[in-house]
């Protein structure tokens, strides 16, 4: 809940729509924002540095229509109401089937735990309150790489609900919000936290994908030695054809100043890594989830002292060693944690997608277009999107003449790329 949902809420409600939000992350929201957006245009559930349990009660509540029913739509960040809604329904399934109650001591996970116990309390007040909800949905629209790795799992499994549109692979949205996004908001998260002097530092990057390499292009920006990690040879070539080092996390983790998370994997930077780390190395996350980094493991650590800087701020004192570690925004997303997240420019690019998604799905409600699948816009909406955001930065297009177009096969107004073309 940012300066720039806002925008959103005030642009869906303008729309028509009857907006009800909640924040996507614990340390996420900006409270002046929040305030102004539930004084005048939706009811908000979201404040900075909620806890899990609030965070889970603020997602439930953001999908609690009352009697009248709802939602129809949803625009999902990281997939938390669509894993919700698909976990209510098993549940409440289970619960028909069984009698059987979901119980949350039968996950290790402290934060699906509570995400059963919302269910479980749900089930004893309204047993079939999911089961409607998904009946009546016409579909979600996912912003994040995450949340859309949930959406394919779910859909491969043939699990999935309700059809989804992809906007993270929307080239407006990959390419500029997770690239240039990040460009900005770690370097600005990074300074706010710590005021920190990047340049000479030894910056290690986990991943160099889009939002890797964003986040890379920052730190050698600003003077620092980037090493990168990299699964895939074809990332960890791009990154040494940019001149930026390839090993691994095992070879750097005692050498480096700065560690970045960028993977949407987890088990990234375990504990047994940051006992190894220099005195006072920072250690932060820009992937959506804080399974990245170790967080549980640290925090567990026999005899480990916890001190805060300032809030989102934390250096952790191995007694072994007497060493600290800086972890920001207790392994969660720095940038929106300890900044206020990317510019607004860049969200436009974004949130337009999520709006002609939203637009897209409700016009074709009922129609049969979209099934319980997976969907990308396609690549005419893709350039609109770019086109809307050319005349603010001052551009002027060239135009094809029609024997130019046919010479290359494609229509004068475009779309000019296939869509298998890589940006």
């Amino acid at each position: 809940m940012t300066i720039q949902t806002a925008v959103l809420i005030e642009t869906l409600t303008a729309l028509g729509a009857e907006v009800r939000w909640c924040s996507c992350n614990i340390f996420s929201t900006q409270d002046h924002a929040a305030a102004a957006i539930a004084r005048d245009s939706a009811a908000v559930f979201a404040w900075k540095g909620e806890t899990l349990e609030e965070y889970w009660w603020c997602t439930e509540k953001a999908l609690d229509w009352g009697p009248g029913g709802g939602p129809d739509l949803i625009v999902d960040d990281g997939g938390d109401a669509t894993l919700l809604i698909h976990e209510g329904v098993k549940a409440e399934e289970e619960y028909e089937r069984s009698g059987k109650l979901p119980n949350p001591n039968e996950t290790e996970n402290a934060e699906f735990r509570i995400v059963l116990s919302i269910i479980k309390e749900g089930l004893l007040i309204d047993p079939k309150r999911y089961t409607r909800m998904k009946d009546r949905l016409v579909g979600v629209s996912e912003e994040t790489t995450t949340g859309v790795k949930r959406l394919y799992q779910m859909h491969a499994n043939g699990t999935l609900l309700f059809p989804a549109i992809n906007i993270n692979d929307s080239v407006t949205k990959s390419k500029f919000d997770n690239l240039y996004g990040c460009r900005h908001s770690l370097p600005d998260g990074l300074m706010r936290a710590t005021d920190v002097m990047i340049a000479g530092k030894i910056a290690v990057v986990c991943g160099y994908g889009d939002v890797g390499k964003g986040c890379a292009a920052a730190l050698k920006a600003a003077g620092a030695r980037v090493i990168v990690t990299e699964i895939d040879p074809i990332c960890a070539l791009q990154a040494l054809m940019e001149g930026i080092p390839v090993f691994t996390l095992e070879d750097m983790v005692a050498e480096a100043d700065i560690f970045v998370t960028t993977t949407g994997n987890k088990d990234i930077i375990m504990v047994s890594h940051m006992k190894q780390m220099k005195n006072n190395a920072i250690v932060c996350n820009i992937g959506h989830f804080d399974n990245e980094i170790d967080m549980l493991g640290l925090e567990t650590y026999p005899g480990i002292k916890r001190i805060t800087i300032k809030p989102q701020t934390d250096r952790w004192i191995f007694p072994e060693t007497n060493r600290g570690i800086i972890v920001l925004a207790e392994g969660r997303l720095m940038n929106l944690g300890c900044a206020t997240g990317h510019p607004s420019f860049v969200m436009s690019c974004s949130f337009t997608n999520q709006v002609i998604a939203q637009l897209e799905l409700w016009k074709e409600r009922g129609s049969g277009k979209y099934e319980k699948k997976v969907y990308v816009l396609p690549k005419h909406l893709d350039e609109k999107v770019a086109s809307l955001h050319l005349g603010k930065l001052g551009a002027k297009l060239t135009k094809l003449t029609p024997d130019q177009a046919a010479y290359i096969s494609v229509p004068v107004e475009g779309p000019y790329k296939p869509p298998h073309y890589r940006y």
